[in-house]
């Protein structure tokens, strides 16, 4: 029987205080000795302490239930799921059971060599026996590979997480020759819409129905914010808060897995660790980078703290801190374009979100600038005409949605002076960044330049749809009879127009405390914390920059649940 703590009315506050340092103080390790740990008293004992129920802790809680363990999860909010069950859930599975059975060939080494290509380009070296990358990150790069097909196929056949093969969606560099094998690699949940944008809701809905079914704890309204350490070092439990202010300890005889979420929501690690200006982001309001915190009690090492799984974002949505707010993943529309505050075209909208991101930090430094800091999407009236109602997160909404994000004019000169006071509004956010005097002078050469590309079919200055991903972000979009290339279309000489800030955000962050590829937590001398686990977000990827695929979040999050879940068995992947 799963046990539930059921939702209070101090909710909000108590995720208020999580992340805003109030309870700050609270988070860390405690040392026991012998006798202390003996006399503590304990509200519960289990086999394996999972702490956080998305899309990492669910896995990694029913690994541990069927290799025979008794098992809790500890969940700060008030449900189950996460970042993960507002995702799309594709889960990027490099040689999965089904490209197997099709005769998609996908080996190893093909498989390393991409991924080293695009985690560490400028150490990419095709001739080496590890291609350029550390120890640490080859070996985790090879875990992903070794465990990701046989989690998802556990997770099939016990009924938590059916799937259907996406075998045309393509690897975001599908055109390199890296890859070897660029489509085939993506699963999906296998009840989700065709649409594709529902996967996080169902997926979250099995695999927590297989928890409740397999006799899995579930303890919601839990914010641990300790781990208890015998005089040894090992991890022998945790402490977490509940919503009515009560502490709640947990005995763990095995291990405690941490999955509780990157720091997206917190300010200050976001300010402290990120390069450039990110202003929020869509992971769940939960990830504060907890176990950021507690872990730095216990000597560990941070590593890729740098780095984050980027999305462009609404900035009005961000500012207002709205719970719709999703990355812009399908930027939506043939007669689209991105410009800066001068009214200059910087990059290919059609990129992949997470490279997009980059244009928003690059520094003018002869200006003493960000250019790119908010860019604007400027579309016209056939390209909201045809914006669909499930186009997962993008800016074109239609007519009866939230689209408060959204400012209009009929000319470009309205349009601009509608881009101006919402930008006013914001100034405080932005360094007071503004338009350009020559805004619309600029807006109305650069239209016209995008607009002759659009009729040929060629994109001189971005290359905007020669590539595969390309095509795959534009949306459901009906290629027009004069239309040469199908994800641009030369905006209307009239007007009415739309338009809408955009920011650089992310889905979650990426860095962490160092895990060994068994998922133990490892410590400054690079040596495992007896009973320790992170899994997904909350540690550190070997991936740094990179966001190899769609899905290759949450693939390489199932195999090291996986993996962690039989390593505190006792046992290896």
């Amino acid at each position: 029987m799963s046990e539930t703590i059921q939702p209070a009315a101090s909710r909000r506050n108590f995720i208020k205080a999580a992340g805003a340092g109030t309870a700050a103080a609270a988070f860390g390790a405690v040392s026991l000795t012998a006798r202390a740990a003996s006399d503590i008293k304990f509200d519960a004992e289990y086999d394996v302490v999972v702490c956080g129920g998305g899309g990492g802790g669910l896995p990694a809680a029913l690994f541990s239930r069927w290799l025979g363990n008794r098992v809790v999860i500890l969940e700060k909010a008030g449900s189950v799921g996460g970042t993960a069950a507002k995702a799309a859930f594709w889960y990027w599975v490099p040689n999965n059971e089904p490209m197997r059975r099709a005769g998609i060939a996908d080996p190893k080494a093909d498989y390393m060599r991409y991924v080293a290509r695009l985690s560490r380009p400028e150490q990419y070296d095709a001739t080496q026996p590890k291609l350029g990358l550390s120890d640490w990150e080859y070996e985790m790069c090879e875990a992903i590979y070794d465990s990701a097909s046989p989690a998802a196929e556990l997770l099939s056949s016990k009924g938590a997480l059916p799937y259907r093969h996406e075998a045309a969606v393509p690897d975001y560099w599908a055109e390199l020759p890296e890859d070897k094998a660029p489509r085939g690699r993506v699963l999906f949940p296998k009840d989700g819409l065709p649409s594709m944008s529902d996967g996080g809701r169902v997926a979250i809905r099995t695999m927590s129905a297989a928890a409740r079914r397999d006799g899995i704890d579930i303890r919601t309204g839990c914010r641990v914010q300790k781990v208890l350490v015998d005089e040894s070092g090992a991890v022998i439990g945790v402490e977490s808060l509940t919503e009515e202010g009560t502490l709640y300890r947990v005995r763990a005889k095995k291990a405690v897995i941490f999955a509780t979420g990157g720091f997206t929501h917190d300010p200050e690690l976001r300010k402290n660790f990120l390069h450039g200006a990110v202003y929020g982001g869509c992971a769940a309001p939960t990830n504060e980078g907890d176990f950021v915190r507690i872990s730095s009690a216990l000597d560990v090492q941070l590593r890729n703290m740098n780095y984050s799984w980027m999305a462009p974002i609404s900035l009005d949505k961000a500012i207002a801190k709205d719970g719709s707010l999703s990355g812009i993943f399908t930027p939506t529309g043939d007669s689209m374009l991105y410009v800066n505050k001068y009214g200059k075209r910087v990059v290919n909208e059609k990129l992949a979100y997470n490279e997009v991101c980059a244009t928003f930090s690059e520094w003018d430094g002869a200006k003493g600038e960000y250019p790119n800091l908010t860019l604007i999407s400027i579309w016209d009236q056939q390209a909201q005409d045809h914006c669909g109602s499930d186009d997962y997160g993008s800016l074109i909404v239609p007519k009866g949605s939230n689209d408060r994000h959204v400012v209009r004019g009929n000319t470009l000169a309205e349009l601009a002076s509608a881009i101006r006071e919402r930008m006013a509004k914001y100034q405080s956010a932005l360094g007071g960044a503004t338009l350009s005097d020559d805004f619309t002078r600029n807006l109305d050469a650069t239209i016209k330049r995008f607009n002759g590309f659009a009729k040929t079919g060629v994109d001189q200055d971005f290359h905007r749809g020669e590539r595969i991903v390309e095509k795959l972000f534009n949306g459901p979009v009906s290629k027009k009879a004069d239309q040469k290339n199908e994800t641009m279309y030369p905006l209307a000489a009239k007007g009415p127009y739309y338009a809408a800030l955009i920011v650089a955000g992310n889905l979650d962050t990426k860095g962490g405390p160092k895990t060994n590829s068994h998922g133990q937590v490892l410590d400054t001398r690079g040596a495992p914390i007896k009973g320790l686990y992170g899994v997904g977000n909350c540690v550190a990827s070997a991936s740094a920059r990179a966001y190899w695929a769609g899905g290759g979040t949450l693939g390489p999050i199932i195999a090291f649940a996986y993996r962690a879940a039989q390593s505190a068995n006792g046992g290896q992947p």
